[in-house]
């Protein structure tokens, strides 16, 4: 028989109750309607006979009185092998059986017609039920039976139990079983008529499960008063499967009973993500080494991988030694007493010799580095290597780890990984102690762990023992200006002045201790430049002003008397020039120190001229406060931004008004001599001369085409505008980029939000710059004035390219005939007059302003009055590039272009003859005659070997600007895929022979970082694809390729990642970009990839917000974008965690921008103290900060005074402001 389901086995006389009267008996229901599909198997062998209470026989009628499915369901009665006889006389002799049992308490119960037919079914599941089944059955039962013995009334109901049991439990088959099963269910049937005194009785004990077995409770139940409903334990759960009514149709109805608690655990219970900690240490476990066990001979390779057959992990056959079959084959043979044959060795040991290779592995590179450094202690190389291979050997399982849980304690202790690298390195310092990268190393490893005072100590005796190593200083003035704890304004500059004048000390000689080594004096300088730009972002303009000045004075106007002395005993002579109140370089009537000396040595004083009158005013102070109704933060934002664009120049008293130091209503606009004697060097290299002085040029915003020493340049980054396209968009062959960009100019100083244009500076800084180019343009003639002239060209230039960015006519109209002044003033000069670079840079301006007609006519005159050397000269070449680049963005479309004015440029520039203004088309015959001697031109460039730098220069600028006039000729004549192929030519042949030849030009010359020949023709190769794009249908792909291949080359160049930026915004596939990105940034240590993948992806997310916010509907899913805001902040955290990401303060800004855009307050007040831990010195981003979270003004003013940050405009004057 089938033994009782689990189901009824769990419900007890208590377990489900029926309502019952409030406050009288309760009904419980012990045997819920419904649930007899899964308890049939548990009635007896006769269900007929079930209710027969005397006689079987009127059982028997009763059950054959049914409906009609009753009959169908008791067919079995009418068996020929059925003996009714029989089963009438063992029914009776049951019934007499049980009469001789105490009585108990009462039970009634009824029997339905439904139960009768409902248990007719048994007889099928009889036949079917296995011996298994019944061993299991009668185990359990015994095992209930001990349990039952412990009390008297237990033990009654145990004999009762194990009596129906025993009937139960007999095998099915003849007629001794027909006769225990009668006597089992005529046992029931007085068991429950007979029990009257118990109080329950169990359902085990009655094998005849019917519908209505019921328990009459007459106990009170005070609950049913207090509370509105049942007691949620008394209601049985279940769940119901179809739409019938209970009691109508019981073939339809059907509820199953289940055990909700436990499906609730397990649905609570999540599969494991790839990011839970149970997922992490499986990918962290070390992985199976797979092989073949058939090894094939090298000599006969076979066309496919065989698949082998696996071993199965089944359980062997049961045998003597292994009967229950658990022991595994090896174990077998063991208790056997046989070993294993010698092709199960073999196997053995080649699975457990794959195991303990990678071990092997390891260890023999251990071995190696250990011979390394023991052979050789001085290879400072092996040692580091030994160092970085310890990651390795942690990420992999240790050899030398006894057990797996070991291994896995070491391979996530970092703890432990740090250690042994400063183990190593201590023993490399030991035998190298003069080497400092290693000492480094150990600083820079001990950050992890070591408290920051600890730190600056070892940082200071560091320096002590090498005073002399300028890298060294660099990198510990970063390290104290990045100390949050510790960092203030006046302790790092002192700091500055310290490592300066060490320095110089090393550099004169006076330090024997220690020699200079090489490069000092460029490092010098660097520092130099590093310190200004720190005061700068401080808020410290003026005294960033003073030093330039200071040291422009003491570099290019130092007396010939005070030339042989050291560095200090100059600073001595130069400190009284200094406060004497004469004025300084960018002073109107200024002379330097050189004539001052003289005029010293003479007697007598410099006569100051009056200052001329001018038409415009400068700002009054009292209209500093247009609203006073705004904000105080935002008041605040406006007053400190005006202060700082219009004084930064130092204050000095003006003696024509007679005024005095105690004039000036901020003291901290006056620079005494005391804050920039320790920073003065002597600079004796002209080339850094140069570079010191077009540094403070772009220090002042004049693009020139320097750029900062990369120690320097991420420190110094603060603004946003290296993602300013500028005119590449309306003028892509010509457009205008800034060398310098991200580095914020003297007096720019604004929020990432309100960022206001600036054109130019205020009045009195348009003064001092003038001032400055005519005090310095004396000082050099020839090429290096020129190039001075430009770089003043070049910024009344910018300056009309920001009005009509601003679209401010009034301005342009103003700036205009101010530009148009200096460039005629500047091509008077005698020494300019035959300046094809001037001529150029003025017919640009003319262009520009719109003056297209005059533009042309300063051009032809320009082409006219050039010699007739051709193509040889640069400048010729230059000139006629950049007409014809204008006149081409002219054109609207492809049509006409052979018969446009560039194509006559291009063709009389390889002429012979004096240059014709156009007139009309030009000749086919001519364009030919072009075509051929371009080429020739080009391969003659190509196969010139200079033989000094100067020439080296010259020849590669002749070779750009040639390729360029070339391919765009080209372009107008044949195509655009003639272009191509030239560019492509030309960009093989550099990467080949000539880039490393020309690539140290600019490094050699000292003065301007010129781009490298191929990075200038990749520029004019992407410029011309985009502007061909944009007049007509071309692939996107080809563009793409050529920005790739630059970028792989020269990370850093901003203008390339704009425009590689620009053209995937047009595409729908981020993919590419973002795995091009992700490569370019493991690959190199520049931000600009950082920073770029971050714009890239912040555009994105703007073009998504857009289009979900379009009402269009249908759109939205074109856009599939989702996590871009998660991998934004991602690119975030992984750039602010790179070397030069940490202390870039646009970084940190770009940061803090995009968390507040998305309205996480919290989040950004955050990476707001993260991010002033890095870069404290950075006002910009207190600033910031007081715009974002703005009910925190006082408390940015107070931390920015504490950290002696200048704040302009304290609290109290400001509220003093706005009471007036």
């Amino acid at each position: 028989m089938r033994p009782l389901s689990p189901c009824w086995e769990r419900w007890g006389p208590d377990s489900v109750s029926q309502h019952a009267p409030r406050g009288g008996a309760r009904r419980h229901l012990a045997a819920p309607s419904g649930a007899w599909e899964c308890g049939r198997g548990g009635m007896a062998l006769f269900p007929a006979f079930a209710g027969v209470g005397a006689g079987a026989g009127a059982g028997v009628a009763a059950a054959l009185a049914g409906d009609e499915g009753s009959r169908r369901e008791l067919n079995w009665l009418s068996n020929p092998s059925f003996s009714t006889e029989e089963a009438l006389k063992l029914h009776q002799r049951s019934i007499e059986d049980t009469n001789l049992t105490p009585e108990r308490s009462p039970l009634i119960r009824s029997v339905s017609r439904s139960e009768l037919s409902g248990g007719s079914d048994i007889n099928e599941g009889l036949k079917k039920t296995t011996r298994k089944k019944k061993e299991k059955k009668k185990k359990h039962h015994h095992h209930r039976k001990k349990v039952k013995k412990k009390t008297r009334e237990d033990s009654s109901f145990s004999e009762s139990d194990s009596d129906a049991e025993y009937g139960k439990d007999r095998p099915v088959g003849g007629e001794r079983n027909c006769e225990r099963g009668a006597s089992s269910l005529n046992l029931e049937g007085t068991a429950l008529s007979n029990f009257q005194n118990s109080h329950f009785i169990w359902l085990d004990d009655i094998q005849a499960l019917t519908t209505e077995t019921f328990r009459i409770d007459k106990k009170q139940d005070p609950a049913n008063w207090e509370y509105k409903s049942l007691y949620r334990g008394d209601i049985a759960r279940y769940k119901r499967k179809g739409d019938s009514c209970l009691g109508i149709d019981l073939k339809k109805q059907c509820i199953t009973w289940d055990n909700s608690t436990a499906k609730k655990k397990q649905s609570q219970k999540q599969p494991n993500r790839y990011f839970s900690k149970s997922s992490l240490q499986l990918l962290s476990t070390d992985g199976i080494p797979v092989h073949s066990k058939s090894q094939t001979s090298p000599s006969s390779p076979s066309s496919f991988i065989p698949v082998l057959q696996l071993e199965s992990d089944a359980p062997s056959a049961p045998s003597g030694v292994n009967p229950l079959g658990i022991y595994d084959p090896m174990t077998t043979l063991w208790l056997q007493g046989k070993g294993p044959s010698d092709n199960e060795a073999l196997q053995q040991q080649a699975s457990q010799g794959t195991k303990d290779n990678v071990n092997s592995i390891l260890m023999a590179k251990v071995e190696d580095y250990n011979k390394k450094v023991r052979e050789n202690p001085r290879d400072v190389h092996a040692w580091m290597e030994f160092v970085s291979f310890q990651d390795e050997l942690m990420r992999g399982s240790s050899p030398y780890s006894v057990n797996e849980g070991e291994q896995e304690v070491r391979r996530k202790s970092l703890k432990l990984i740090l250690e042994k690298k400063l183990a190593i390195l201590e023993r490399a310092i030991e035998s190298n102690p003069n080497i400092v990268d290693l000492k480094l190393a150990k600083l820079k490893l001990c950050t992890e762990f070591w408290e920051p005072s600890t730190l600056i100590k070892e940082w200071q005796k560091l320096v002590f023992l090498h005073p002399n190593n300028p890298g060294l200083w660099q990198k510990y003035l970063l390290f104290c200006q990045s100390q949050f704890s510790t960092f203030s304004v006046s302790k790092v500059h002192g700091l500055y002045g310290k490592c300066l004048s060490t320095l110089a000390a090393v550099q004169d000689g006076s330090m024997v201790s220690h020699p200079i080594l090489p490069g000092t004096e460029e490092t010098m300088l660097a520092i130099f430049l590093q310190q200004c730009h720190f005061l700068r972002q401080a808020g410290h303009s003026e005294k960033a002003v003073s030093l330039f000045q200071a040291l422009i004075d003491f570099t290019f106007f130092k007396p010939d008397s005070v030339k042989g002395l050291p560095t200090r005993g100059q600073v001595e002579f130069f400190e009284p020039f200094w406060d004497s109140g004469e004025p300084r370089i960018g002073e109107k009537g200024a002379k330097g120190w050189k004539a001052w000396m003289h005029q010293q040595e003479k007697g007598g004083w410099i006569v100051v001229s009056k200052p001329d009158d001018d038409d415009e005013e400068d700002i009054d102070e009292d209209q500093e406060i247009k609203d006073k109704t705004l904000p105080k933060w935002e008041i605040w934002l406006d007053v400190e931004g005006s202060r700082e664009a219009r004084h930064w120049v130092p204050w000095r008293p003006d003696k024509t008004k007679k005024q005095t130091e105690e004039d000036c209503e901020d003291p901290e606009r006056q620079v005494l001599s005391d804050d920039l004697g320790p920073s003065l060097i002597k600079l004796s290299n002209p080339d850094l001369q140069i570079q010191l002085l077009y540094s403070f040029l772009q220090f002042l915003g004049v693009p020139c085409g320097c750029s900062l020493f990369p120690s320097s340049l991420y420190v110094a980054m603060d603004e946003n505008n290296i993602f300013d396209s500028g005119q590449l968009d309306e003028r892509p062959l010509t457009s205008f980029y800034s060398s310098l960009a991200g580095v914020s100019s003297i007096g720019h100083m604004d929020t990432m939000i309100r960022r206001r244009q600036h054109i130019g500076h205020c009045k009195e800084g348009e003064e001092f710059i003038q001032n400055l180019f005519h005090v310095i343009l004396p000082l050099f003639s020839g090429k290096e004035k020129i190039n001075l002239s430009e770089c003043w060209l070049l910024y009344e230039i910018s300056k009309i390219i920001q009005c009509l960015q601003a679209k401010n006519k009034k301005k342009l109209k103003i700036q205009g005939k101010k530009s148009k002044r200096l460039a005629k003033n500047l091509l008077k000069a005698s020494e300019n007059r035959n300046n094809l670079s001037l001529w150029k840079l003025y017919a640009y301006l003319e262009w520009l302003l719109g003056n297209t007609d005059d533009a042309r006519k300063v051009f032809d005159a320009a082409l006219c009055m050039a010699r007739t050397e051709g193509m040889r000269d640069s400048q010729l070449c230059n000139l006629s590039l950049l007409y014809a680049q204008l006149e081409v963005e002219l054109l609207e479309s492809l049509e006409g272009m052979a018969m446009s004015r560039a194509v006559h440029i291009l063709t009389k520039l390889v002429e012979s003859g004096p240059y014709v203004p156009y007139s009309g088309q030009a000749l086919s015959m001519n364009i030919l005659k072009a075509r051929k001697i371009y080429e020739h031109a080009l391969q003659d460039c190509l196969s010139i070997t200079p033989i000094s730098s100067q020439g080296q220069a010259n020849s590669c600028s002749q070779m750009v600007s040639l390729v360029g006039c070339y391919a765009l000729f080209q372009y107008l004549t044949v195509g655009i895929d003639a272009a191509v192929l030239i560019y492509k030519q030309i960009s093989e042949k550099l990467k080949g022979l000539g880039l490393q030849k020309c690539e140290r030009v600019g490094e050699n010359l000292g003065i301007q970082n010129f781009a490298t020949p191929l990075e200038a023709v990749t520029m004019m190769h992407t410029n011309l694809l985009q502007y061909h794009m944009k007049i007509s249908v071309y692939p996107l792909n080809p563009l793409r390729e050529v920005l790739t291949e630059a970028l792989k080359l020269y990370p850093s160049n901003q203008a390339l990642w704009q425009s590689y930026v620009q053209i995937q915004r047009k595409s729908h596939n981020a993919s590419k970009a973002r795995r091009f990105f992700h490569a370019v940034t493991r690959s190199t240590e520049s931000l600009e990839p950082w920073l770029f993948a971050i714009q890239a992806e912040e555009m994105r997310k703007k073009l998504v917000e857009n289009v979900q916010r379009a009402n269009i509907g249908e759109i939205y899913s074109t856009i599939p974008e989702t996590g871009l805001t998660n991998r934004i902040i991602a690119l975030f955290d992984h750039a602010v965690q790179s070397e030069n990401g940490a202390h870039c303060p646009l970084l940190w800004r770009m940061y803090l921008n995009f968390l507040v855009s998305l309205g996480n307050k919290e989040r950004s007040k955050g990476v707001f103290y993260k991010a002033i831990q890095n870069c404290p010195w950075a006002k910009v981003l207190y600033m910031d900060a007081v715009e974002y979270l703005s009910d925190q003004l006082q408390e940015m003013l107070d931390l920015m005074t504490e950290k002696e940050l200048r704040v302009r405009v304290p609290i109290e004057e400001l509220e003093l402001l706005l009471e007036v």
